[in-house]
């Protein structure tokens, strides 16, 4: 026979019911924090990560290569107006192609040896570069003759700057069409590495959702030891709200000046990549008669001059704008150590309700 419930035991199955209902509330706060907390960080810090591994490719190589094509072009094209000016003015007679179409050409191979190791073409843009430094040894065989064994022979020598010319220009075989093949592919990649795609976005959006989600339901847990347990402030969920503040607004302002810097950089190098490819930079160089501008045309002889000072002068403001900051850096380690206390505070505070005076307290 079942004994009927006394006064003292309906009390205590209505606080043992009403305690298993706050205990099972806690535990899915617990899991919710938890949960949220793991998404949230991971995606936070593969996002930053990613961010910051764009800066730095962008810095040692998508950078240095596009500025590299566009210095060697025009240190090409410069050196063959050298060479061109040199006949033109008879003093090919004294010093051959003369110390200037030595130092352009110069310059200009310096250039191909340093896109070898810095050019984001993969495979393809070390087929092209190879080929280039091939074509620009037949270039420099053509010049050289012209300009210092047939210095008395002009048709001899009108051909010989002819096949330079041809070596230099020609469509689609020619040196500086093949590096503005090079070129493109480059800008591509370079406009790829400096731009949040679609998923760095996506990543972003779940790492401050989660942040969201985590505030939330801190801030539930917090009112429902309040209400039910009797916990007015509870020193381990207050720090939790703080630094899940922290995580959603400065990992997110570091990657805001990160991508300020990287486009900055992209136009930059994009104002480079014009001004190397303009064609009056480039006009005056392909007539079979080196002292006869092509299209009947005169050619400013300066305008070469000023697009290398330019590229030069673009190219290390452009450098001392993607220099490092150290500060960026530590954040991600700043970020690793802060998600780690918003995993852990949480769990710790609400087991530690969980586990010490819950029975007595809920309800």
């Amino acid at each position: 026979m079942i004994p009927r419930p006394t006064h003292w035991t309906r009390a205590f199955r209505a606080r043992r019911t009403t305690g298993s209902r706050t205990r099972r509330l806690l535990e899915l706060h617990l899991a919710v924090i938890v949960l949220a907390a793991l998404v949230s960080m991971t995606a936070l810090l593969v996002s930053y990560r990613e961010v910051q591994n764009a800066a730095g490719e962008m810095r040692s190589h998508a950078a240095p290569a596009v500025q590299g094509v566009s210095a060697t072009q025009l240190a090409l094209l410069r050196a063959h107006q050298e060479a061109r000016l040199s006949v033109c003015f008879g003093i090919d007679e004294v010093v051959g192609a003369g110390a200037r179409y030595e130092a352009q050409l110069s310059a200009a191979g310096q250039g191909l040896s340093r896109l070898s190791d810095v050019q984001i073409d993969g495979e393809r843009g070390r087929g092209v570069l190879a080929t280039v430094t091939g074509v620009l040894t037949s270039y420099s065989g053509s010049v050289t003759p012209g300009t210092v064994k047939y210095v008395h022979d002009d048709l001899m020598q009108r051909q010989k700057m002819s096949d330079a010319d041809r070596q230099l220009n020609r469509p689609g075989t020619g040196v500086v069409p093949r590096l503005d093949v090079l070129q493109d592919h480059q800008m591509r990649r370079m406009g790829r590495i400096s731009t949040l795609g679609p998923l760095q976005v996506t990543g972003w959006a779940v790492a401050e959702l989660g942040l969201l989600v985590l505030v939330l339901t801190t801030l539930s847990a917090l009112w429902l030891l309040r209400r039910r347990c009797g916990r007015s402030l509870d020193p381990w969920l207050l720090p939790t709200l703080l630094v899940a503040v922290a995580l959603a607004v400065v990992p997110l302002w570091a990657t805001a000046a990160t991508q300020e810097r990287l486009d900055a950089a992209r136009h930059r190098l994009v104002r480079i990549e014009a001004t190397a490819s303009d064609p009056r930079v480039r006009s005056g160089d392909t007539a079979s008669d080196p002292c006869v501008p092509s299209g009947g045309g005169a050619s400013d002889p300066d305008r070469l001059a000023d697009a290398q000072q330019y590229v030069t002068r673009a190219s290390t403001e452009l450098r001392d704008g993607l220099a490092a900051r150290s500060w960026q850096s530590w954040t991600y380690y700043g970020a690793l150590g802060a998600g780690a206390l918003v995993l852990l505070l949480p769990a710790a505070g609400i087991a530690r309700r969980l586990n010490a005076d819950y029975y007595w307290r809920a309800g």
